[in-house]
Order: structure tokens, then sequence, then C-alpha cells
């Protein structure tokens, strides 16, 4: 009971909040002042208690998204089947359990190839091994190792073994140099970046191309890959060069007593390479093969558990909160779209500025929330506004999925920055003083890209 009683005392603001939905509710407040159809506001209203949740996380972000579906189906559902639309539960469902989830549960999967079999860790010490000593090119290594495997890997997992690998490097060096705090920091932020890459690289990405396919559009993982990369790479440059800066190394060298390898690889290990290289040929040829990206993480999936690759143990330890997670984005959106909300919100968010007003507000609002909360939720909330945009949803999505993951000035904005605060090797304000200015950099480079750039693919 006390549990019980705590719980409910720690989130009383957001239960009062969500007691005065219902009220709202009750009195069809939001139909009369918005003049909205029934099935709308009950959208509205799961929409706004769905975004207190995910911001204050009163409860696990996981169990909000199922709280979408649930509502979804007793509420919503039928709801749409009174006023004559055109929808099935099967809608919902498909949500958590779609092309996009098996994409990212495929990107899960070859994440744990790579770490079980050591082939994370033996392409970063040799990749490390071969910058040098002089510490610019070191500093270079880390980023483009830590942003490589980020492509590919889940970030966390990444910036937990980088720092494993360089804690050692960055402990050797004087206390008094500020170039370790630059290493730290490389870290973290190259992990973010790096998930830009591709459609597995973090989640914002999944669920910019899931609520894309909802409206029509098809996003390839090359044409994602096309896009961001460039964008990806300008990022890690300025991330170099700022860090050079903000953190000078001096003359002196680093010993980089990194472990040699000095076995070759075994069986199983060129097995896990070879499978792992199909998977990302499979999904970079998708559009030729006619095998959805869905399809061809599938076909990983099974040939690492039916071979023996991974186990049982394997399977519990994927990321499902994360797929749940972007279950109830997806889910939530499916809500949006056929209760009609999402073109009553696009009629009314006021265009008179011109598109680019429009663009650059989502893109400070992704900023500004993914900085103090999770960039998932951030992008759950934000992309169906960029959807219901017609004729400019491609470069909106893209463009607020890259924000969602470049904004980093906090040990909580990030589970990479969190990882290296809890190193001890860092000072929250050594974080927010780098992070906001790549934040900055990230945000202008983001709009001179959608404008110069992303539309030559998408």
């Amino acid at each position: 009971m006390k549990t019980i009683y705590g719980l409910l005392k720690a989130n009383l603001p957001t239960l009062i909040l969500l007691v005065a939905l219902a009220v709202a509710y009750f009195f069809h407040f939001f139909q009369a002042w918005l003049h909205l159809k029934e099935e709308e506001e009950i959208a509205l209203l799961i929409l706004l208690g769905t975004a207190l949740l995910w911001i204050t996380e009163a409860l696990p972000l996981y169990v909000t998204s199922l709280g979408v579906l649930l509502l979804s189906l007793l509420w919503l559902y039928p709801g749409l089947e009174g006023a004559g639309v055109e929808v099935e539960k099967a809608d919902f469902y498909q949500a958590f359990f779609g092309d996009i989830t098996l994409l990212f549960m495929g990107g899960f999967v070859l994440s744990a190839l790579l770490n079980k079999y050591g082939l994370a860790r033996r392409m970063a010490n040799w990749m490390i091994r071969k910058t040098g000593s002089a510490p610019p090119r070191v500093l270079a290594g880390i980023i483009i190792v830590s942003a490589l495997l980020s492509m590919w890997m889940s970030n966390t997992a990444t910036a937990a073994m980088m720092f494993a690998i360089i804690s050692p490097i960055i402990l050797q060096l004087p206390k008094t140099s500020p170039f370790s705090k630059g290493l730290a920091i490389a870290i973290p932020f190259a992990c973010n970046i790096g998930g830009l890459g591709t459609p597995i690289g973090t989640p914002p990405n999944a669920i910019a191309i899931g609520y894309l396919e909802q409206a029509g559009v098809e996003v390839s993982f090359s044409t994602w890959m096309l896009a961001a990369v460039p964008l990806m790479l300008v990022l890690l440059f300025l991330l170099w060069w700022l860090l050079l800066r903000s953190y000078p190394p001096g003359l002196a060298n680093i010993e980089l007593d990194i472990e040699e390898e000095e076995d070759g690889f075994s069986p199983r290990q060129y097995l896990v390479l070879g499978l792992f290289l199909l998977t990302i040929l499979g999904w970079l040829s998708s559009g030729l093969t006619g095998l959805s990206t869905g399809t061809v993480g599938l076909v990983s999936i099974i040939a690492a558990f039916g071979s023996g690759f991974l186990k049982t143990p394997d399977f519990r330890n994927i990321s499902w909160d994360i797929l749940f997670m972007l279950g109830g984005g997806l889910c939530l959106g499916v809500g949006l779209n056929k209760s009609g909300l999402t073109d009553t919100i696009a009629h009314a968010i006021p265009v008179g500025g011109g598109f680019y007003a429009v663009f650059g507000g989502l893109l400070l609002m992704a900023a500004v929330m993914t900085t103090v909360m999770s960039n998932t939720a951030t992008a759950n909330l934000l992309i169906p506004i960029a959807v219901s945009l017609p004729g400019n949803e491609l470069v909106l999505c893209v463009a607020i999925s890259i924000m969602c993951s470049s904004s980093m000035s906090l040990p909580v904005s990030t589970p990479p920055n969190a990882i290296a605060f809890g190193s001890g090797l860092l000072q929250a304000r050594d974080m927010f003083n780098s992070g906001m200015w790549i934040t900055v950099f990230a945000l202008i480079a983001t709009i001179l890209a959608s404008i110069f750039y992303l539309p030559l693919f998408i």
C-alpha cells in the first residue's frame, strides 16, 4: 500500500491532468471548442493522454504504448465503426508486428550476433589500432568506429563497449589534460550521430518510415542511407572539429594499449560475418529483389536462431521495450489517420508564414523536446503532424527523425549520454556545452539539407 501511495503522490500532477481529460470527454469539451467529430475527439484524447505519460514517464514508455493499443481497440474502434469509417482491428495490431517491427528486430539480432561472437570488439580494436598515436587521429578513429558500429548495432551497446575499450586510454592521460574529456564525449555523441545513417540505427528513423508507409509513401533502406549518410558525415566532422578546439590535446602522443587479436576468425565467426553482410545486402537491394526490409529481417532472425548462433536467452534479451514503443507510436498514427484528426490538424496549422516557418518550428520543437525526453517519444508525437502536411511529408518526416537523434545536450537526452555520464569521466556541464553546439550544428545542417539535398533523393 505504501508503494502505491508513494507512486500516486509522485505522479499526482499527471493523475490530475488525466482526470481533467476524462472530464473534458464527459462534457465533450473538445468537440464544442475545436468543432471535432466524436471519433476525432477520442483520437485527440488518446494523443494527449499518451503525450502526457510519455513526457512525464509516470508509466514505463512501453506500458503507455500498450495502453494506446488497448484504448484504440476498446474506445476508438467502436467509435470509428459507428461513424461508418472503413477500419479493422487488424489495422491496430499490424502496427505492433509489421514490416518496421521486423526490420528493427532484425537489427537487434545483428547487434546480438556481433557482440556475442566478439566481432564488434575485433572491428573496433582493429580500426583504433590503425589510427596511430597523434591525438587528432585517435579522436577521429574513436568517432568513426563509434558511428560505424551504431549504424548497425544498438547505440547503447556500442557506447558501453567503446567505453570498455577506451577507458584505459583516457585514464592514462594526465589529469590536467582537457583532451580526456574530449575523448569521453566523442563516444556517446558519435554513437548518437551514427544512428542517423540507417533505418535500424535509431527508433525515430523506423517511426518516420512507418508513418510514411501508412501515408502510402515507400522509403527503401538504400534511399534512406543516400539521404542520411552525407548529413551524418558532416555532423561527425563538425563533432571532431569542435572537440579538438574545445578540449585541445597538446603536443603529446597517445599510447594506444589496445589488445591485438592473435588468432584468426573461427568458422563460426566467418559464418556470422557472412550472415551479417548478406542481411545488409538484402536490405540495400530490397527494391530490386521484391523482398521487403521486414522480410529480409525475418529471414536473418530465423537464420540466427535456427542455426544455433543465438539461443533462447539471447531472444529474451532483445529490446522488446523499444519494439513496443515503436508499435505504440505507429498504432497512435493509425488512430489519428482513421479518425480524420491528421487532416484536421493539417488544416489548423498556420501556414500563412510559409512552409519553412512551419518546418523550422517543428525542427526546433524536436530539438527542445528531445533534450529532456525520449527521442522515440518525441518522434511519435511530432511525426504525425509532419505526415499531415501533404506534399512535404517526406522531407519533414526525415528531417524530424534526424533532429530527434541529434539533440544531445544532457545526460538524460540519450542512453549513450547516460552511459558516458555514469562513467565518472564527465560532468553534466561538459556534456551540455558541447551538446548544445552539436544540436545547433545539427539544426542548421538539417535545414540546409532539407532545402538543397534531401529533395534530390526523397
